[in-house]
């Protein structure tokens, strides 16, 4: 017999047999990457799901703390007018109950807060819905801006109102010049404000350009910057997706404070200073 005769068929042999491992070893890849879509899909819903608790928690506390701040309102107007901070500790208190179950929040900075009665400008970089609940956590009694329609959302938007945050009508051009002056007054009269000078959340991560108004109103009040680092609240609840909420731990970075000059000294030092606790990926090139 021939080497020939006894060849081609332990090719052919070798060519059916690999391509039987070749076949087993796709489906087994299928196999294999079926848990990690059927993972993904599961964290999905258990996101929504918490999400869901997450909002009827929010509501649940807030109603009787809103009557403990219709309760206050009186006190409020006559004695501490501009700041309200029996209102604003009323916030507080929602905001951490509300956030308690469902994320962790870790400050690193806490020295670098001015005195709770010293006027301040805070400016934070704008990732989710979550920013101003994780904000509250810093037990400053500031005034934060937010679109009017939000000012009618039942309970929370009427809130809003008592605590005295600020309106603004982001397509008329009026409402934003009144908006930054009211700012101004409010700091003339000792209440501090919060602005996330990106002009709204963030729709790819990153963290964008600022706009002036809020180092405008900083340098004619005369009263110093704060710079925050908002990070991780993207991740738990990103922009566009408030439908979700993963689990976590948010970061606080507060900065030292900016002292006041010029708007775009102050503008350039903001920035540098958030996004000095950013990744180099999260801050979009300016």
């Amino acid at each position: 017999m021939h080497a020939a005769a006894v060849s081609r068929p332990a090719v052919r042999l070798f060519r059916s047999t690999a391509h039987a491992v070749s076949c087993d070893a796709t489906v087994a890849a299928a196999g294999a990457a079926q848990p990690a879509g059927s993972w993904r899909g599961f964290a999905v819903a258990v996101a929504a799901t918490r999400a869901v608790l997450f909002y009827t928690t929010t509501f649940l506390f807030a109603s009787p703390l809103f009557v403990v701040m219709l309760a206050a309102y009186p006190y409020v107007l006559l004695f501490d007018k501009f700041r309200r901070r029996a209102e604003h500790a009323v916030n507080t208190v929602w905001a951490k109950l509300s956030t308690l179950l469902f994320y962790s929040v870790h400050i690193e900075g806490l020295d670098n807060l001015p005195p709770a009665d010293q006027p301040a400008v805070y400016v934070s970089n704008h990732q989710s819905f979550l920013d101003i609940y994780t904000l509250f956590h810093l037990h400053r009694d500031f005034k934060f801006i937010s679109k009017t329609t939000n000012f009618l959302i039942p309970i929370v938007g009427w809130s809003m109102f008592l605590t005295g945050h600020v309106m603004i009508n982001r397509v008329d051009r009026r409402s934003q010049l009144d908006c930054l002056k009211q700012c101004g007054g409010l700091l003339k009269q000792g209440a501090s404000v919060l602005f996330f000078p990106e002009g709204t959340r963030s729709k790819d991560g990153r963290m964008h350009a600022f706009k002036k108004g809020a180092f405008s109103v900083a340098a004619k009040a005369k009263v110093p910057v704060v710079p925050i680092t908002l990070i991780g609240t993207g991740d738990l609840m990103p922009n566009a997706q408030e439908y979700l909420l993963f689990p976590g731990t948010v970061k606080i970075v507060i900065h030292p404070a900016v002292s006041a000059k010029d708007a775009d000294s102050m503008s350039a030092e903001a920035f540098a200073a958030i996004a000095s606790s950013l990744p180099p990926e999260l801050v979009a090139p300016l």
